[in-house]
């Protein structure tokens, strides 16, 4: 019986095989876990607005990212009903984001996780609170266990 976390890494390796947003951004998954993901970011030239700073956009799409494959960790089909942002501080070219995130409540068909966005320097960049919808009994990865262990 495969662990929590190597179900996690499967779902991982699954999704990121498919998720063109992610790799076309240049994102990397740095860890992954039961309800948790950290990926980061480089921002490149061609992720700046009109103020030369990151489009609030791409960072948007970073957090939205790590909710993804935190919320699919479990080995269950999970898609985004909603998520807010708050944007705290630019970033610029040559900037690493990292975004990290958690699950703060699952229950049922739904969850709630948490991402926090820094640069390299620690500094918080972005707020993100994303709301998940599960379909359940679909599996990313046939012939592992599905759904959060209880």
């Amino acid at each position: 019986m495969p662990s929590p976390q190597q179900i996690a890494e499967a779902c991982r390796d699954a999704m990121a095989a498919g998720d063109r947003a992610t790799q076309r951004l240049g994102m990397q998954v740095l860890a992954v876990g039961p309800g948790t993901a950290t990926l980061a970011m480089a921002v490149r030239e061609d992720m700046l607005n009109g103020h030369a700073i990151c489009h609030g956009g791409v960072i948007a799409t970073l957090a939205d990212s790590a909710f993804a494959f935190a919320c699919n960790a479990y080995n269950e089909l999970t898609v985004a009903s909603g998520f807010d942002i708050s944007l705290l501080a630019a970033a610029r070219a040559g900037d690493l984001l990292t975004a990290v995130a958690a699950e703060s409540h699952k229950a049922g068909r739904t969850g709630v996780y948490d991402v926090a966005v820094h640069n390299q320097r620690g500094e918080a960049v972005a707020l993100f609170r994303g709301r998940s919808y599960t379909m359940k009994g679909q599996s990313l990865v046939p012939g592992l266990p599905v759904g959060k262990p209880r």
